[in-house]
């Protein structure tokens, strides 16, 4: 069964073109990796959509830099999967009430991997909408934040976060339970035909 909704659509293409770079998350400069304090780093929150997009983007940023990751006490996995970068923890966290201590980072999305074979009983669980349901793939996301603020520079900015849960076939056995975090100018609304003035007759 596939159901498509505008949402839903948005995550199934963030999780499956994820480029790996949260420089595109953002609209702010870069700059230099910021260096982080391992101790401020709640990664059970930021994986179950309990924190904030301005924190995760700093944290996705740095670990591009191998030697960040390795100060926050992670080990850097193979890639398996060349829309993720993978880490072991030195110690497991709980998610949601789920123990693990492999996380993965794809695009504005960070994840813990679970020993879970199935996906679906945990998004029934958190009430999940359906984005893709297929007998090789499964997809499944909820977006609960949607808020809009100005930034520093007096722009009108939304931020957003969808806490997902997927499979993906380059870890069989394994569900992947997540939260996609972004910053996006905010859309001008569509002009109705209402507001639109009639020409003047002559």
């Amino acid at each position: 069964m596939i159901d498509c909704n505008p949402l839903l659509a948005s995550l199934a293409l963030s999780l499956a073109l994820a480029t790996g770079n949260a420089h595109a998350a953002t609209s702010a400069d870069p700059g230099a990796p910021p260096t982080l304090d391992p101790a401020q780093v709640d990664l059970a929150r930021l994986i179950s959509c309990q924190d904030t997009p301005e924190n995760f983007l700093p944290l996705a940023i740095a670990i591009q830099d191998p030697l960040q990751a390795v100060a926050l006490g992670w080990r850097p996995l193979p890639q398996a999967n060349m829309f993720m970068s993978e880490y072991l923890l030195n110690q497991p966290i709980t998610v949601l009430g789920h123990r693990t201590d492999h996380i993965a980072f794809a695009g504005s999305s960070v994840m813990a991997v679970l020993d879970l074979p199935d996906p679906r009983p945990l998004a029934r669980q958190l009430q999940l909408e359906t984005a893709l349901d297929t007998p090789e793939k499964a997809m499944f996301g909820k977006e609960v934040l949607s808020e809009p603020f100005i930034d520093g520079d007096g722009k009108a900015q939304v931020r957003s976060m969808i806490l997902n849960v997927s499979n993906v076939t380059s870890h069989p056995g394994k569900t992947l339970l997540g939260c996609t975090y972004s910053i996006d100018p905010e859309e001008e609304p569509a002009e109705s035909p209402a507001s639109i003035a009639a020409p003047a007759a002559h």
